[in-house]
């Protein structure tokens, strides 16, 4: 029996300020440069070190439904089976928020 392996879908984040309304640091002298993930159901894939992240899921109507932190020389991360739709991934760094759409 042969097995069919997918790649899994990169991620394309975007990146703000996790809250805009708090004394924010300098602004770095380089562009901000996001982490680089993929996700495959509903496995996320680290392509660059999150260690110490937190990692949040946000439903449509803004509210924080899952958050952990990524621990250190995480490569993978499955999420909760339990949640099905659209939801707002958000990494946060520091002060920065990278944050991307993701079907579930």
């Amino acid at each position: 029996m042969a097995t069919l392996n997918a790649d899994p879908l990169q991620l394309n984040l975007q990146v703000r300020f996790d809250d805009p309304d708090e004394n924010l640091p300098p602004l770095p002298k380089a562009p901000v440069q996001p982490p680089h993930i993929g996700i495959e159901g509903y496995t996320l894939y680290m392509y660059t070190p999150c260690d110490g992240c937190e990692l949040r899921l946000v439903d449509a109507g803004g509210y924080e439904v899952y958050s952990t932190i990524i621990p250190t020389s995480c490569t993978s991360l499955d999420l909760p089976t339990t949640f099905s739709g659209e939801y707002e991934l958000q990494i946060i760094r520091g002060s920065f928020c990278f944050y991307t759409i993701v079907e579930l």
